[in-house]
């Protein structure tokens, strides 16, 4: 064969090809439609592979729901609801424009808007300064802002269950936290 000496030959010299430019785009694969069309018309529900990561789903200024939600992913409201929302571990974020008449149990609740019910949050709750709650609340955290409009008892319930489930009742225990009746109305002026 070769010895340590020995030139190897040199291979052919390929032949020179232009760069890419800009001006064609690389070839792309055609889309598999067949498969797209046999998901979009099979009978069972399409989920994502993946979790929901930081985007929370939406219920739009011109809608309307009558009945319970349920689910596992942030959810920002801004229409108007009438029942039940649970969302045990994730956050309720009830827009300016929405009117909630409701109970509500979830890890966080930020309100803007305005909600007649019960409010159950494990973490925490905030009444913004346009915001309008008229009912109950039990939480860890609690944060009403100046401007803000509540009227209701407040359970501070500092375990972290106060997410409870959503048969339990909105009573409260002799025990360990105190409840505490308020009703703020606050208004501020610009002189």
């Amino acid at each position: 064969m070769w010895g340590t000496n020995d030139k190897r030959p040199e291979p052919p010299a390929r032949p020179a090809v232009p760069e890419k430019s800009a001006a064609f785009p690389a070839k792309t694969e055609p889309p598999n439609w067949e498969a797209k069309s046999m998901a979009m018309n099979s009978n069972e529900p399409m989920h994502s592979s993946t979790p929901s990561s930081g985007a929370a789903a939406r219920l739009g200024a011109s809608l309307h729901v009558k009945g319970e939600i349920t689910g596992n992913e942030d959810l920002s409201v801004d229409g108007s609801v009438e029942g039940l929302i649970q969302l045990e571990d994730r956050k309720l974020t009830v827009g300016a424009s929405a009117k909630v008449t409701a109970d509500i149990i979830a890890r966080e609740v930020v309100v803007y808007g305005n909600v007649k019910g019960n409010l159950r949050a494990r973490d925490r709750i905030e009444i913004k300064k346009d915001g309008s709650v008229v009912g109950d609340l039990t939480t860890a955290r609690i944060m009403i802002e100046d401007g803000a409009y509540f009227k209701g008892s407040i359970e501070i319930d500092k375990s972290g269950d106060a997410s409870g489930s959503a048969d339990k009742t909105y009573s409260r225990s002799a025990g360990a936290s105190t409840p505490i009746s308020a009703t703020k109305t606050v208004a501020t002026s610009s002189d």
